[in-house]
């Protein structure tokens, strides 16, 4: 599988997927121009990918022999988004 990235495009966004079942999934990206997107996510995997918000990932499952799409789902959906945690300071009272 392989990926090809548009690096012309600046607004991408990191993404997450993960594969809920016991099938092997191909996930794949064809919706936007001059670029490809096809990974092979194992039962249980996790993926993390950098697309732009208006792409659309394809999830196909199934065996080697057969598999059928059967999910889309928006890219935007698939944003990871950045939690900033305060620091907690802890001084030593003597």
């Amino acid at each position: 599988m392989f990926t090809l990235r548009p690096l012309q495009l600046n607004n991408r966004v990191l993404c997450y997927y993960a594969n809920p079942t016991k099938q092997i999934q191909i996930v794949r990206i064809t919706n936007i121009a001059n670029w490809y997107f096809e990974k092979v996510v194992f039962p249980q995997q996790r993926l993390m990918f950098e697309a732009v918000p208006e792409a659309v990932l394809e999830i196909s499952t199934g065996t080697i022999a057969s598999s059928l799409l059967s999910e889309k789902i928006p890219c935007h959906l698939l944003c990871v988004k950045e939690e900033v945690t305060p620091l907690l300071f802890q001084t030593d009272a003597a």
